[in-house]
This record gives structure tokens, C-alpha cells and sequence, in this order.
């Protein structure tokens, strides 16, 4: 499912004003704001990194959150016991200093904590707060969707205060990635109602920043943690402002009012002309669909599903509303993974094979209204998705014409992220929706899709197949990656002839970053080396303790 004090104007305010497609009036709107905005303030502060998102958080509480702004803010925040490294093949430590892993039918898992970690108060952290973690997402009062990742621990204990063990039922092959999940603190909320407690609004973690703000849809700021165990950032704070109008986003990313910001295809190429920013870009480890309420009747009959699904011109939305950056999916995984089956194909954009499978499913013109109708219901329903995101509402408008042309009478509404996040999806109040996932590395989608997560999980579309909930619990059993492979290849294909969602497209991921930002270390002679950033598999910041804006020239090394 995003990114405030301002800079001052650049010298080059007309050539940016003349590549912006936004309207002179707001445009002078925007300028007036801005100039009025920073002429009551102070001078910036150099080192400080302003990024843009469209929504607000939720939960600054990584076992609650669900959302993409809360993700962001907790990984500033909070560590996990380990993380990816930069490549995505294996782990690193982050609170963990080195794990053992013992295989079997009852595999073990024991974590070696480091030493003289602080929480942001100044407590230590020990093994009692990893317990203290693990117990709060299993605890059933826990409004958490993350409980599915640890139903498989048969024992989690506190071996001393610098060594955690966790011992399985049996085989589970994600185990290790699950305690990448930020560690809570075990002296500040032991006594609280996790769900409302007013450190969900003001979070003490051990990470490389610190709480500082939140002004509820305006900003959240955090600064450097100068206690931080792998030393303190260098940059000085880091304020997430939020945008939730694209265009609005785009003028402040011009006028240096943010410094970072997730680029629309339809923005790359003007982007990219700017000389004082840098656009990164890569395969996305997420997808974006159209999901379906399989609790509402309309959509239960799988044919009007796969129907819906030859209706949408796929191809017509990546050549149109990606710019080609991006590619058509056919089932539940990224298009440039391993357990992406490759053979099997995307439904073609076929409306005749469409009007076809209606009608099987019992779906005609009755009364020549021109709106399919069964046992004297037309077929009629709303398809939402959130503001802020100019490609789902694009996909929209495209998807609502070609649904109509089909025969469905098809209503498409946005709405503000909190309110449609709270209000329709995790509320499952909705016929069908635009979103999209981003993913772990590994397969493991257990969360999103096995019929357990209905009720408090991802599965909020409510899908049920027993045979592919079966393979899910199988996939997690296997370590070997060519035997998860024909798994997955088979989940794959099951879900590709029940569509229960229509599987949209894959896109490349953009990020715009202005270019005064610079990785820096300490060489030699104890001077300061600065290299270009650049984009890692696991994300444009995976580096950001040592995000930099220097004085002086960049130097490579």
C-alpha cells in the first residue's frame, strides 16, 4: 500500500513549472503556500531526509500495523532479531547478534542477542522482550494479523538474558524470516491494553531513530538515536509528510519541499529530466489486482470471476497506465520470482469468451436494458480503491467502461486511505476492490490466502479451497527450494482457474530521491568517503544509517 518543512524555491522555478501537467491556478495555490510556509520558520536543518506518502499510519506498533505508512515508520523505529541482507539471499543480524539452527522434525531455533542494546528511554534490551513479542501476538486479545507466522512454535523460552530459543512442532521453513518482526518493549507494556494503549501513537523502540512527532494526517517525525548499537545515523531526522494528492506530491518533489518520493509510470520520463534528482527503479516484489467479496453472491460462481477477468484488457493497462513498466500476471506471485509459474498463461482479453461464460453462469439481458440480470437481480456493483494513487484510479476508470461494455453496471468510487482501509476493507464491507501487495522474498503467502486468515488475517476476500489450503501448510513444511517450487507452481495454477482476484499486473518500482543525499564512511586516514546510492534488492534505504548530505564535493571511491 508513502512520504515536512519545506526547502527554499530553486532559481529554475519556471522550467519546472513548465514540465508540470498542473493547472496555473493551483499551481500559484501551491507557490503561495509554500513561500508563506517557509517564511515563518527557521532555516532548515542540513542532514534531514523529507519523505512523501499518500496515507497516514495506523499503528506505530509493528505487531498491529497493517499498512504501508505504519511499515515505514516502524522500521525506523523498531529492529527485529534479523533482516534480509542487501541482495535478498540470506539474513543478517539486527538484534541478533548470530543464530544456530537446528534441523528435524522438531527444529530449534536459537537467537544470541546482542549486548548493551537500549531502548530510546535508555533501558536495556534482553530476550525477556523477544518473549514478551512472541507472547503478545499470540495472545488472543492481540488484534494482530501476524499470529499465523508463530502457530507453529511449541515452545518459546528465555534461555538467559542474551539467548532465545524457539523450538517448532515440526518443519517450518519461513521460521526464520518471521523474527525479522520488530521486538516491543516488555517494561512499557506489560501492564497496558496493547490495542489502545497510547504507545501505538508514541513508540519506544531500539532502532536507528527515535519518536519524536505525529501530527495525524500532516506528519510524523523521528530523529537520529544517538545510542543506536551499529552508531548513530548520520542523518539528523526524518519527517514523513503526508501528501495524499499526486499532484501535490509532485510539485513539493519540484519545489524541494520533499526530498523523496514514489514516482508514477506516467511521471518517469519528466522525472528523469530533472537534474537534481536521481530515479531508481526495479522489478516490484508485489502486484497489484482487483479483489473480489467472495461473501457477496454475485461473485461466488468462479466462471463470472474468470468472465470479469477476459473482459479487462490487461495489456491495454500496461501499455496505457504503466507507460510499459510493468508486466500482465496470472496468478498470486511476482512475474520475476522463482515459484512464479511461467506456464501458466494470462487469461487473453477475449469479451466474446466473457459474454460466453455469463451466460453459462446464468448471467443474460432479460429486459434489454442492457445490464446482465439473473432471476430479476441485474448484476450491479462498486468497485473502490484509495485516493493518492493515480495508477489504481486510472485502472479504474478503465476497468469500469470495459465491465460495462460486458454487461455490468459498474459504480467506481475513491476514497482517503484511513477511511478506506478502516471503513470497507478491514471491515470486508465492499464488493470489489483495486489494491495491491508488497511481498517477503519468500513464498510464503500463507496470510493472504489460506481459509484460517479469513477472520483475522489478509484474507479478507474470504477465498476458501481446501486442496490449496493444503498445499500452503505443505509449502511450509519443505525446506528444499526445487520441492517449494512445484508447490507454489501448483498453488499457482489452481488460483489462476478460480481467480479470486483478477491478477492485474507486476510493475517496476520508481523512487525519486534528490541527488544531494550520499552513502558516507570512514576511510582510512579517518576521512569521510562519500559513494553514489544506489539500488539495492532490498529497497533504496536499506543503507539509510548512512544517508548523508555533505558540504563539499561527492567523491567516489
Amino acid at each position: 500500500m508513502h512520504r515536512n518543512d519545506k526547502l527554499l524555491f530553486s532559481a529554475k522555478l519556471m522550467k519546472i513549472k513548465t514540465l508540470l501537467f498542473i493547472p496555473p491556478v493551483l499551481f500559484l495555490i501551491v507557490l503561495g503556500v509554500n513561500l508563506l510556509f517557509v517564511s515563518h520558520r527557521s532555516p532548515q536543518r542540513v542532514n534531514q531526509l523529507i519523505m512523501s506518502s499518500i496515507g497516514d499510519a495506523s499503528f506505530l506498533n509493528p505487531i498491529l500495523a497493517q499498512d504501508s505508512a505504519s511499515s515505514d515508520i516502524n522500521s525506523f523505529v523498531f529492529n527485529g532479531l534479523i533482516k534480509y541482507d542487501r541482495d535478498l539471499q540470506g539474513f543478517v543480524g539486527e538484534l541478533a547478534e548470530s543464530w544456530k539452527v537446528k534441523e528435524g522434525e522438531k527444529p530449534e531455533i536459537t537467537f544470541f542477542l546482542r549486548k548493551g542494546v537500549l531502548w530510546h528511554d535508555g533501558k536495556e534490551f534482553t530476550a525477556e522482550d523477544v518473549k514478551f513479542t512472541y507472547d503478545k501476538i499470540m495472545d488472543e486479545k492481540t488484534n494482530t494479523v501476524r499470529r499465523s507466522d508463530y502457530e507453529l512454535v511449541e515452545k518459546a523460552e528465555v534461555l538467559d538474558p542474551y539467548t532465545f530459543r524457539v523450538i517448532y512442532k515440526q518443519p517450518f521453513s519461513p521460521g526464520l524470516q518471521t523474527w525479522g518482526m520488530g521486538i516491543i518493549p516488555k517494561h512499557l507494556l506489560e501492564k497496558e491494553d496493547i490495542n489502545t494503549t497510547s504507545f501505538n501513537r508514541r513508540p519506544v523502540g531500539t532502532g536507528p531513530f527515535r519518536f519524536v512527532e505525529w501530527v495525524t494526517d500532516e506528519k510524523i517525525v523521528v530523529e537520529a538515536n544517538p545510542t543506536y548499537f551499529q552508531g548513530r545515523p548520520h542523518l539528523d531526522r526524518i519527517i514523513y509528510r503526508i501528501i495524499p494528492e499526486v499532484s501535490l506530491s509532485e510539485m513539493e518533489l519540484l519545489t524541494k519541499g520533499v526530498d523523496s518520493y514514489g514516482v508514477s509510470p506516467h511521471q518517469f520520463r519528466r522525472m528523469s529530466e530533472i537534474d537534481f534528482l536521481k530515479i531508481y527503479s526495479q522489478p516490484a516484489l508485489g502486484y497489484t489486482y482487483i479483489g473480489y467479496n467472495l461473501k457477496n453472491t454475485l461473485f461466488q460462481d468462479r466462471r463470472v470471476r474468470q468472465a470479469f477477468t477476459h473482459a479487462i484488457n490487461r495489456e491495454e493497462i500496461v501499455q496505457y497506465v504503466l507507460y510499459g513498466y510493468g508486466a500482465v500476471i496470472s496468478g498470486p506471485f511476482p512475474s520475476h520470482l522463482w515459484y512464479y509459474n511461467a506456464n501458466v498463461k494470462p487469461f487473453p482479453y477475449d469479451p466474446q469468451k466473457a459474454r460466453a461464460l455469463m451466460a453459462e453462469a446464468g448471467w443474460k439481458d432479460t429486459d434489454g436494458d442492457g445490464v446482465l440480470d439473473k432471476d430479476g437481480q441485474p448484476f450491479r456493483f462498486k468497485l473502490i480503491t484509495n485516493s493518492g494513487n493515480d495508477v489504481r484510479r486510472d485502472v479504474g476508470v478503465l476497468v469500469q467502461r470495459q465491465l460495462r461494455e460486458l454487461g455490468v453496471d459498474v459504480t467506481f468510487e475513491v476514497y482517503e486511505w484511513s477511511v478506506f482501509l478502516k471503513n470497507f476493507i478491514n471491515a470486508k464491507h465492499f464488493d470489489a476492490c483495486i489494491l495491491g501487495w508488497g511481498l517477503s522474498p519468500d513464498p510464503d503467502d500463507y496470510q493472504i490466502w489460506h481459509s484460517s486468515q479469513i477472520e483475522r488475517g489478509f484474507n479478507f476476500v474470504s477465498y476458501k479451497n481446501p486442496e490449496v489450503d493444503r498445499l500452503w501448510e505443505e509449502g511450509r513444511r519443505e525446506y528444499d527450494q526445487e520441492k517449494r517450487k512445484k508447490i507454489y507452481w501448483r498453488i499457482h495454477e489452481l488460483m489462476a482457474e478460480d481467480q479470486p482476484y483478477t491478477f492485474l499486473f507486476s510493475p517496476i518500482g520508481m523512487s525519486a530521491l534528490q541527488n544531494k543525499f550520499v552513502l558516507v564512511e570512514n576511510g582510512p586516514s579517518g576521512q569521510k568517503i562519500y559513494r553514489p546510492i544506489k539500488m539495492e534488492k532490498a529497497g533504496l534505504m536499506y543503507d539509510l544509517i548512512d544517508w548523508y548530505v555533505p558540504g563539499e564535493t561527492v567523491m567516489e571511491k
